[in-house]
């Protein structure tokens, strides 16, 4: 049986957090629609890494609501999962070991059929200290695959890769996505990478939302004239260079 799933439909409605006298996000307002995928992008310190905390469940607003497929999010969504800048593999366990854990209730099956989609079928008896980095987070993300997601949160997976291997990974999670039509939320500080992965970009400074831009690229992208004009686009604004932030809907 194929894993199989159907994007998540995501709200942030009127979403603020403060630590202490710290105020880092200021009322946001974000709709994802099931199976898209968003990335979001921003300087470090910006909030982006706090909104993705309380999308997943891990922490909650100081106001508003995040509401998941209509319904307030509190704690983890069994049909939730992250993927973080560490694989976060168990070394007592092999990697098929490691991958059920992400599978309900440890299915065996499951966990078989998602390390297929990364790849490494041929590495289930292997121990993850044997692996190279970009390995273990293939066995990562098939952890993850294995829950059949319908959203899935991405926290700077590929920022410890070097570059050839980021760009695999990037084909793969995109391939991936596609097929399982779950919907992504990648939180980057590589605009190009943004860029390459998603259907929305929105770009946090300040604890606000500054730009939300759809990019109307054809898929699989390419690293051309148009592809150039959206990675300028987001790091003017980034930047501060040009036209000052609003919220905007452009094409090239």
């Amino acid at each position: 049986m194929g894993i199989k799933s159907i994007g998540s439909h995501l709200q942030v409605k009127g979403v603020r957090k403060q630590f202490g006298n710290v105020e880092v996000l200021k009322r946001l307002d974000l709709e994802i629609k099931p199976g898209e995928f968003v990335s979001i992008v921003g300087r470090s310190g910006c909030g982006k890494s706090t909104l993705l905390r309380l999308l997943a469940g891990l922490d909650v607003p100081t106001e508003g609501e995040v509401l998941l497929d209509e319904e307030r999010v509190r704690g983890i969504h069994p049909d939730t999962r992250i993927l973080f800048q560490d694989a976060r593999l168990l070394p007592w366990k092999s990697v098929i070991a490691n991958v059920q854990i992400g599978a309900r209730n440890g299915d065996k099956a499951r966990a078989e059929e998602a390390l297929r989609l990364v790849g490494l079928e041929h590495k289930a008896k292997e121990w993850p200290s044997v692996l190279s980095g970009g390995q273990r987070q293939r066995i990562a993300l098939a952890r993850a695959l294995a829950g059949s997601p319908r959203l899935l949160l991405l926290d700077e997976p590929l920022s410890a890769l070097d570059a050839l291997t980021r760009i695999e990974m990037q084909e793969l999670i995109e391939r991936i996505w596609q097929e399982q039509q779950f919907s992504a939320i990648l939180v980057t500080h590589d605009v190009s990478e943004a860029v390459a992965l998603a259907d929305r970009i929105v770009l946090i400074k300040n604890g606000a939302i500054a730009i939300d831009i759809p990019v109307h690229l054809p898929r699989p992208r390419e690293r051309n004239s148009d592809f150039a004009y959206y990675e300028k686009l987001i790091l003017d604004h980034l930047m501060e260079r040009g036209a000052p932030a609003s919220v905007l809907a452009v094409s090239p």
